[in-house]
C-alpha cells in the first residue's frame, strides 16, 4: 500500500526521532571512563552533585524510553495502515495533535483519561 506524501513525511520524521532517541538512550547507559566515577563520600555534601546529576539521567532515560516506545507504536500503525486513528476509541486525531506530536496514537480526549488516576483513598 502506497502512503500519501503527508503519512511518509511522518514516516521520516518518526524514524529520525528514533535513531536521535536510541543514540541519546544508548550515551546514557554508556559506562563512564575508569577513574571518572567519584565516590559520594561519608560526610553530608559529599557528592550530592553527581548524586543529584545520577538521579537526572535516570529521569531523563525514562523518559527517553517512554518517547522511543510512543514512535515505535506509531510507526507500527503507519504499517499497519492505521496511523490517524485513535488506538481506544476509533475516531480520527485530530490533525493539529498529530502535527504537534506525530508520535501519538491517542485522541486529545481519550488521552486526558488515560493519564487521570483516581485520588488516593483515605482510610
Amino acid at each position: 500500500m502506497a502512503l500519501s506524501p503527508e503519512i511518509e513525511g511522518i514516516r521520516a520524521e518518526l524514524e529520525q526521532r528514533r535513531r536521535r532517541t536510541r543514540a541519546s538512550i544508548a550515551a546514557l547507559a554508556a559506562r563512564p571512563e575508569i577513574g571518572s566515577a567519584q565516590g559520594f563520600g561519608k560526610r553530608i555534601g559529599d557528592g550530592t552533585v553527581e548524586a543529584i546529576s545520577r538521579i537526572t539521567e535516570i529521569g531523563v532515560g525514562e523518559s527517553l524510553e517512554s518517547t522511543l516506545e510512543h514512535i515505535e507504536r506509531a510507526l507500527a500503525r503507519i504499517g499497519e495502515g492505521t496511523y490517524g486513528v485513535c488506538e481506544s476509541c476509533g475516531e480520527p486525531i485530530q490533525p493539529a495533535r498529530l502535527r504537534a506530536m506525530p508520535d501519538r496514537t491517542l485522541c486529545i480526549d481519550c488521552a486526558g483519561v488515560a493519564t487521570r488516576r483516581p485520588a488516593p483513598r483515605r482510610r
